[in-house]
């Protein structure tokens, strides 16, 4: 097989303790006027007083929008937008979890092309370039800091919608696991969990034939050498260390590896793409609405055990990336062991074992598994056929937590 791989990343990425120091001068580089899209908790924090007086120092003049909700309502964005077009930005700096970074790109694009959000749903919707967006994440999951998503709760439409296009892949991100040192613990597992489910699903996508028009003319096109390097390196951070963070959050090595996880498992995502998890989570996080990072961890080992054919060298693969012990053990047992340590590793963390516990009526069960196999941009991606049968199959498998009725699924 001829080798063929593809990637999209930021132009820049620092990562270390006190990396935020350097945000003056990479925002210098790009201009003298800035928006900063934050949300109102982090906006009345020392940390974020102290990133306006970085940028203060070099020279730049600041508009601060700190109403940032959760999931970037749709409205939302248009009102960001209008009320930074007189200062006219020359870039815009996303602080916060994957709301505020999402609200980022979705300011630079609209400020930058105009029209409504809706216009650009879906993939390559964007014309060109957008302003520069600086993101600087305070969480470690969403990996939004590196990807070409941003991903918008559209009142009109009972799922969320992604707007994808490399354009909205961040200029530079400055990644300090300083600044999650005061993430709460139940954050720090669902975001935590939300990027080991990103790079497990990337690692296990599909792998396309080389074709010069796939990455073209796709957004997410599959797993690849390069996406694996980085999914491996966030499996094995985040297999050794999640646990730990959430047990401890002032211990400073494990919120290190978890932030460098979250930001491997988004380069590796933001091009090989996500799969079964993220589409079932589409539907049933509108019902519940419940946390996207939760409701796709929950998914996770199920939809593992379903995919286990398909994938069992990379999932015997990722049982040895987390340091399992697996010497003597066959394929098959390897990944049945990687299996059962993500789903321990999630109940120890406090992550929903099930949808029915997770808030999924019965009687909504069908109509997720129909809306999610219509989420043909992941699904296509997943490594063993779904249908609409067994999409139900393994959705009902993981409302009663029978992981064993995944497989026949």
């Amino acid at each position: 097989m001829t080798l063929f791989a593809a990637i999209r990343l930021p132009r820049e990425i620092l990562f270390g303790k006190g990396q935020r120091h350097a945000l003056g001068s990479v925002a210098s580089r790009l201009g003298s006027r800035a928006l900063i899209c934050t949300d109102e908790r982090f906006a009345a924090t020392p940390a974020f007083a102290e990133i306006l007086e970085l940028l203060r120092a070099a020279g730049i003049e600041l508009s601060v929008y700190d109403k940032v909700l959760p999931d970037v309502p749709r409205d939302t964005a248009a009102i960001c937008a209008a009320g930074a077009r007189d200062f006219r930005p020359d870039m815009v700096i996303g602080v916060g979890g994957g709301s505020c970074l999402d609200m980022a790109k979705c300011a630079a694009l609209l400020l930058s092309h105009g029209g409504k959000l809706e216009d650009y749903y879906g993939e390559f919707k964007v014309p060109g370039p957008v302003l520069p967006i600086i993101a600087i994440p305070t969480t470690a999951g969403t990996g939004s800091e590196v990807t070409p998503v941003a991903v918008i709760a559209d009142p009109d439409r009972t799922l969320k919608v992604g707007i994808s296009s490399p354009h909205l892949i961040p200029i530079a991100a400055i990644c300090d696991p300083d600044l999650t040192l005061t993430c709460p613990r139940g954050l720090t597992a669902i975001a935590g969990a939300d990027a080991l489910t990103h790079a497990i699903e990337a690692f296990t996508a599909a792998r396309r034939v080389a074709d010069s028009k796939l990455a073209q003319n796709h957004v997410f096109i599959g797993k690849s050498s390069l996406t694996d390097h980085f999914a491996l390196l966030a499996i094995k951070l985040l297999g050794r260390s999640l646990e730990r963070a959430c047990a401890d959050g002032t211990d400073e090595d494990a919120r290190a590896d978890v932030m460098m996880g979250a930001l491997a498992a988004g380069c590796a995502f933001g091009t090989a793409g996500t799969a079964a998890a993220h589409a079932i989570q589409y539907p049933a996080g509108a019902v519940t609405h419940t946390a996207h990072g939760l409701g796709v961890a929950t998914m996770m080992p199920y939809v593992m055990m379903f995919n286990r054919s398909a994938s069992l060298l990379e999932m015997a693969e990722i049982a040895e990336t987390l340091g399992l012990r697996v010497d003597g053990l066959t394929t098959e047992e390897k990944a049945d062991a990687a299996i059962f340590e993500i789903a321990r590793l999630f109940a120890a963390i406090g992550i929903t074992p099930t949808l029915e516990a997770l808030g999924l009526p019965v009687d909504k069960l069908d109509w997720t598994a129909e809306q999610a196999i219509g989420i043909e941009r992941l699904i296509k991606n997943n490594p063993k056929p779904l249908d609409l049968v067994s999409m139900k199959q393994l959705i009902r498998a993981a409302y009663h937590g029978d992981l064993s009725a995944a497989t026949s699924a």
